[in-house]
């Protein structure tokens, strides 16, 4: 009985109560004006307009009490001023240390992760990641003893996986772009910190965050930072895309039809055939895009590796790219070329894991030999034929260790040791000049950055500051 007056009261009850709001809706002011959408004339943007970005997570500036050093050098951006893993010639290091090794200049305590340093004229700039605020981090540090000039915050819960923080920023005299672990975007003013516009990569384009965070670092060309999203294209999220420094305006942006996914690659400039080029090794394979306004040039779905894809494509010659790998891709030479005026891409050679794979790093290019520490964890010469040259053998192991080349020297990390180590770079074979303990060690896999005779490198929890110069 219960049961069968529940459900005849119910409906009465409902009925009851609709009535009364649609009595009170006749009772207000009808003042509301109804108009006809007419496409083109109802302030929506016509398909392909350029759109100024949204505000993305907005964040938290506050000031420190360092004081950016008396400097000048710069090493602006992943892999340094050509993204080549190469100091510029005119610097020079000291071939042989102390039995202490190298001064130390300073430490600083760091979020878990691998975000390697930018520098530019007394400023290191860190992406950083502070766990008990749930918040991305980009700090400014004074070069002369690592205190923090400035910080910018905004809020993201990232969980540790092998640490948070991975990119390293893009800088300029005016402008700092960075890429925090899952896609946001962030413009600053390099000198004060201010925010200028950011994309949250994932909301606004669909991008999927790879599996251990982003390592993708932007790259700045000019007056403008080239992504590269990965974007869904059911939500019109590019391939790539161009943003211009001082507005945060999509400049170009290539379609990505056949949905490839954002990789921890990072793009690379290249020109072949005479036309400058962005380079990308997405999840799907390589692409190529005009710098002028982001046309594929040409793809090579040959190149793909599934779970994650960390090093970035290097130029060896006018017409060959070279690609490497972890996770049994090994390593592939490929030619370009063009034919008319299309572009095409065949394999020069491909190379097993076991002879020269690299996981992370990406290989540095040295008289026509590319040095590089291999999954094994060794350190090992290649020549531009395929054929190893050397390896520092399985009792000289540098595990994921990130390397720069300054002076003919590579500085090389031990991932785990956390020693620096100076290695003659000769295909003569493995000839170390020095060794010294600077880090606990544990995961110290963030690239190497160098300017004014310094180098800065970071273990999971710590970056330094070394005196590396005469």
């Amino acid at each position: 009985m219960k049961v069968r007056v529940l459900v005849v009261l119910t409906p009465l009850v409902a009925a009851v109560a609709a009535g009364a709001v649609l009595a009170r809706w006749y009772q207000l002011p009808q003042n509301v004006t109804v108009s006809m959408r007419l496409p083109g004339l109802d302030d929506r943007p016509e398909p392909g307009t350029q759109v100024e970005p949204p505000p993305a997570n907005p964040g938290t500036l506050v000031r420190g009490s360092g004081q950016a050093a008396s400097l000048e050098g710069s090493w602006p951006q992943f892999r340094g001023p050509d993204r080549n893993g190469i100091v510029p010639q005119g610097a020079v290091v000291a071939r042989s240390w102390p039995e202490a090794g190298p001064p130390v200049l300073w430490r600083v305590a760091v979020g878990e992760g691998h975000a390697g340093a930018a520098v530019h004229r007394g400023r290191v700039f860190v992406v950083d990641y502070d766990r008990d605020k749930r918040e991305d981090a980009i700090r400014c540090l004074s070069a002369a003893d690592g205190q923090e000039v400035w910080r910018y915050s905004y809020s993201v819960t990232v969980k540790r996986n092998h640490g948070m923080s991975r990119t390293v920023a893009a800088v300029t005299d005016e402008y700092l772009v960075a890429m925090g672990p899952k896609c946001h975007v962030t413009c600053l003013r390099a000198d004060t910190g201010e925010k200028v516009w950011g994309f949250d990569l994932v909301k606004e384009f669909g991008t999927t965050v790879p599996r251990w965070y982003t390592g993708q670092c932007p790259l700045i060309d000019g007056n403008l930072a080239i992504i590269a999203p990965g974007g869904d294209p059911a939500r019109d999220g590019p391939l790539l895309m161009a943003v211009e420094l001082a507005t945060g305006r999509i400049v170009w942006r290539t379609p990505n039809p056949d949905h490839w996914t954002m990789t921890e690659s990072s793009v690379m400039v290249c020109e072949f055939g005479g036309v400058r080029q962005y380079v990308y090794c997405s999840g799907g394979g390589v692409v190529s895009v005009a710098a002028d306004d982001g046309r594929v040039l040409w793809k090579w779905p040959e190149w793909v590796i599934k779970i994650a894809n960390s090093p970035s494509p290097v130029v060896v010659a006018p017409d060959r790219l070279f690609f490497t790998g972890s996770y049994g891709v090994g390593s592939q030479m490929v030619r370009v070329w063009t034919e008319g005026d299309r572009f095409k891409v065949g394999q020069v050679f491909r190379i097993k894991p076991q002879v020269f794979s690299c996981e992370q790093q990406t290989p540095v290019l040295h008289q026509n030999h590319l040095y590089g520490v291999t999954e094994s964890g060794q350190l090992a010469c290649l020549d531009l034929a395929g054929e190893l040259v050397w390896s520092s053998g399985p009792k000289v192991q540098f595990e994921l260790g990130p390397f720069v080349l300054i002076d003919g020297v590579l500085f090389v990390v031990g991932g785990q040791s956390g020693e620096l180590v100076m290695v003659e770079a000769t295909a003569e074979g493995y000839k170390e000049l020095g060794r010294a303990k600077i880090l606990n060690g544990h995961d110290a896999w963030g690239p190497i950055a160098y300017a004014d005779g310094r180098i800065y490198f970071r273990d999971l929890t710590e970056t330094v500051c070394v005196r590396v110069a005469p």
